[in-house]
């Protein structure tokens, strides 16, 4: 029984190995073998947005917060978000920041949900329209239709890639890869159970051109105003809207101004962005919208983005779906002007819960997700007065080095005494002590370039604490070794017997240490949800060494005389059990 434990034990310790391996075999793809640190540390930029008008204190904390929900979305990077005076917030991110964080910052993000009349691929009721010209190719062009505004001509139609930055929510032209609006599981088996036949309602039929109208009837009194309006607006834009449609090009390098109660000209997105679409005036404004997050359905392979819309919204959704369903009319997500996804509408939505299914993959749902959770700001910001500079770090290097030298010298003394103390056992620790360290560091590079943490001087503090947590979880399962020893059982049996003991000690120790952690990463900010992040992975880093390689490696080491016979240096000896003593003490 002792040799299969100790066969066992020599399998953990290579696949543990083979994981660490894996690890750094990651961070080699990666490329980078400096960790990412925070503001503190090595500075960044700092983006000081003007807001426009006379906000409220409480519309201009509401903007400060859903900024630093985006750009702490992972809740690593810890961007610090503040607000000045009445009018201004500033953002400070660390490190070098790409146009993409730029853009996602100073976003005015107002999201609004409208119908589509026409498309560069389905024209509609435009298709009679006059040909779009480029009005760059035109001297006498002096303005640029959107939503009945006058904008400055383009001296080009083709945007550079840094003027801006979107979430790709995929809106193709083509109805085959198009995305739907789907009802949720529940709202599904009410409606199989409801409704006997799926059958589209008599007002949604499609023209000889192929053109799906969906007119409502003054029958359907269940209706509401805004939803009439936007579903009239398929079918029958004002000539004006249409003129404009014709007039406009797509990429266009300036977008026009989102007017709510007006219809809006507008382009896509990304891939989407020479997609050209003439919208309804606002059915559904940003602010009803209560939740959004992507994910995988159980039981199915593709991504999907589930949103909840509440208040009137909520209404109106349920009414357009109802008269759009089973037609290829979308219904367009647009934020700050553009398009960032156009899907149609699979069926009835009475409850505001919807999916968003289609050619999603994780980036493009997670994408979307965040620009449909994180969008709605209350107020506006002048793009003009937008302010970026660079800024140093906040502690002078001496700091960091004076925090990475504490940490050094206490894992030298945590080494030293139980070396001292332990002896042979104490080698255990030493390795065990630098595999914790490297797996840290493994760890900590790998997170920085795939989800952005970086490491600040309270972070640090709290991979140091996870020193002494790991010291703690050795000299509890040694100490229960000696114990069984000192009761006359060998260091095999000693071994197994005392990590039982020991194993429950350390995983209610560990649970309360992982427990903190997330009260501190959940409910605190910045630097300190970051020592709560640190705390955290140390704990379970803590709780890896402890199972696949500090017990594996003293099974296997069992097996030894050296050990298993108590030699002076083993740290396992009489004497240094203090069983001679006992005995002698008996005798007096």
């Amino acid at each position: 029984m002792a040799r299969n434990a100790a066969a066992h034990a020599g399998r953990t310790l290579v696949v543990f190995a083979i994981g660490i391996a894996v690890l750094f075999g990651l961070v080699a793809i990666g490329g980078n073998w400096k960790p990412a640190l925070g503001l503190d540390l090595q500075g960044g930029t700092r983006i000081t947005l003007t807001a426009n008008g006379n906000p409220s204190q409480e519309n201009l904390d509401e903007a400060a917060a859903i900024i630093d929900s985006r750009v702490n979305a992972t809740g690593f990077s810890e961007a610090e978000v503040t607000t000045q005076g009445s009018q201004y917030i500033v953002v400070e991110v660390p490190g070098d920041t790409d146009n993409s964080l730029l853009d996602t910052v100073n976003r005015q993000a107002q999201l609004r949900f409208r119908t589509v009349a026409c498309t560069t691929a389905v024209p509609g009721p435009c298709a009679s329209a006059a040909t779009p010209t480029n009005p760059s190719a035109d001297p006498s062009a002096t303005s640029e239709p959107g939503v009945g505004v006058t904008l400055p001509a383009s001296p080009s139609a083709t945007p550079k890639s840094s003027d801006k930055a979107k979430p790709k929510g995929k809106s193709t032209a083509t109805p085959k890869n198009r995305p739907a609006f789907t009802a949720d599981d529940k709202a599904k088996k009410k409606q199989q159970a409801a409704a006997p036949s799926t059958s589209a309602s008599p007002s949604e039929s499609a023209s000889p051109s192929g053109t799906p109208t969906a007119t409502p009837s003054d029958s359907q009194g269940t209706v509401g105003a805004s939803a009439k309006e936007a579903l009239a607006f398929i079918t029958a834009p004002p000539q004006e809207a249409i003129d404009a449609f014709a007039a406009y090009t797509c990429p266009s390098t300036k977008l026009p101004e989102d007017n709510p109660s007006t219809w809006l000209v507008t382009c896509g997105t990304d891939d989407d962005a020479a997609t050209k679409y003439l919208l309804s005036p606002a059915a559904i404004e940003g602010t009803d919208l209560k939740d959004a997050s992507a994910g995988v359905p159980q039981g199915q392979v593709a991504w999907q983005v589930n949103l909840t819309l509440g208040g009137d919204g909520k209404n109106v959704f349920a009414d357009l779906s109802d008269s759009m369903a089973g037609s290829e009319q979308q219904f367009a997500v647009v934020l700050d002007g553009q398009v960032i996804s156009a899907p149609t509408f699979n069926g009835r939505i009475p409850d505001g819960n919807a999916q968003i299914t289609g050619s999603f993959n994780k980036t493009s749902a997670e994408s979307l997700a965040t620009s449909l959770k994180f969008g709605a700001l209350p107020i506006s910001f002048d793009r003009d007065g937008t302010q970026v500079e660079e800024i140093g770090p906040s502690l002078a290097g001496n700091q960091l080095q004076a925090g990475l030298t504490a940490g050094l010298l206490g894992l030298i003394l945590v080494m030293g005494y139980c070396l001292v103390y332990y002896r042979g056992l104490g080698l255990v620790v030493l390795a065990s002590l630098l595999t914790a360290a490297a797996i840290t560091y493994g760890l900590v590079l790998l997170l920085g370039h795939t989800a952005g943490f970086t490491l600040t001087l309270p972070g640090i503090a709290g991979l140091i604490i996870g020193v002494g947590v790991t010291a703690d979880s050795f000299i509890i399962f040694f100490e229960r070794i000696r114990d069984e020893m000192r009761e006359g059982r060998s260091m095999r049996v000693a071994v197994e017997t005392g990590w039982v003991r020991a194993k429950k000690t350390r995983l209610a120790a560990n649970v309360v240490s992982l427990l903190s952690a997330a009260v501190l990463y959940l409910f605190a900010t910045g630097a300190v949800k970051g020592f709560g992040f640190a705390l955290g992975l140390s704990t379970l880093i803590d709780l890896a060494i402890l199972f696949w390689f500090t017990k594996p490696m003293v099974t296997f080491l069992a097996r030894f005389k050296f050990f298993n016979g108590g030699g002076e240096l083993s740290g396992l000896s009489a004497n240094t059990l203090g069983i001679d003593r006992v005995a002698s003490g008996g005798k007096a």
